[in-house]
């Protein structure tokens, strides 16, 4: 549904995207990772024709975005930035007002995707006075308008509270279920994203250094959690067994490698094994790892 194809962007000699290509298939939920500046907001400017690459090509739903904008933005709702609405009109006439710029105001489906969003008691109310939690759904209102078939969100759950966060989580899955929607967003919040996507493509410093699905990230190398003592002694141990040490008390070990093995090797050495339990490996550890190994 979504073709990234060798996206380069340079801002003052600096390269924002260097050959960034990634696909997202039909219905499929696909999170953007990486740090600010990983050239993340840049990518999705250019999916929704608001930044020209330099190189590259995007298209949507088979639409080239840079030869036909019209066409490939016809199947897109977004939120992009920070969503900018006239504070002094209701939300119901921001809607209107901002679904007019691209076709006609339909009020019956705008009236569903109010109630969808939970914004039905307050829509009514000036824009200016919406906490930040409700001008995000009415921001997801007027994304969900057009009724697209590509939903592109910057930073989506940016500033909610828990509850916000879990709301969003569950609309956007609920929506899945339901339409089939192809969702792409970028987010830092790493457990967020991997509570909701099918599949993650992580930049870094503008290029792309992984792409591929969240479930399996536990599949190649067991992580594990382990109190031992005292740790120097233990660590070589385990790097004779092929360990990969993450971080104090946290390593890896292959598939191959029996960790009862392992913990007969570490008392045998005389190392005190306090604790030691398998943990799933997370994106928050694929993250850590490509970003400080």
């Amino acid at each position: 549904m979504l073709e990234i194809e060798s996206l380069h962007k340079r801002f003052s000699g600096k390269a924002a995207l260097d050959g960034v290509t990634f696909h997202v298939g039909r219905g499929e939920i696909h999170g953007l990772l990486g740090h600010n500046g990983a050239g993340k907001s840049t990518a999705l400017g250019i999916i929704l024709g608001l930044v020209a690459a330099d190189a590259g090509r995007v298209r949507i739903g088979g639409a080239d975005v840079q030869q036909d904008r019209a066409a490939a933005m016809r199947k897109v709702g977004a939120i992009f930035e920070s969503p900018a609405f006239y504070e002094y009109l209701s939300g119901w006439e921001n809607l209107r007002i901002l679904a007019e710029y691209s076709g006609p105001f339909d009020p019956a489906a705008a009236r569903q995707v109010v109630e969808r969003v939970g914004l039905t008691k307050r829509i009514h109310s000036k824009a200016g006075t919406y906490s930040h939690g409700m001008r995000q759904r009415l921001a997801l209102a007027q994304a969900l308008l057009p009724e697209p078939q590509v939903l592109l969100l910057d930073e989506p759950t940016d500033g909610l509270d828990p509850e916000g966060i879990k709301w969003f989580r569950d609309f956007i899955l609920d929506l899945r279920a339901e339409r089939g929607i192809t969702v792409l967003f970028n987010s830092h919040l790493l457990a967020e994203v991997e509570q909701m996507c099918d599949r993650v493509t992580i930049l870094r410093d503008g290029k792309r250094v992984f792409d591929g699905p969240v479930r399996g990230l536990s599949d190649d190398r067991p992580v594990f959690d382990a109190v031992l003592e005292p740790w120097g002694t233990a660590c070589g141990i385990l790097s004779a067994a092929n360990a990969e040490i993450l971080g104090p008390g946290r390593f890896t070990l292959s598939a191959a490698t029996d960790p009862a093995t392992v913990v007969a090797t570490l008392v045998g050495a005389g190392v005190r094994v306090r604790a030691f339990c398998p943990v799933r490996r997370s994106l928050e550890d694929l993250y850590m790892e490509i970003h400080h190994g």
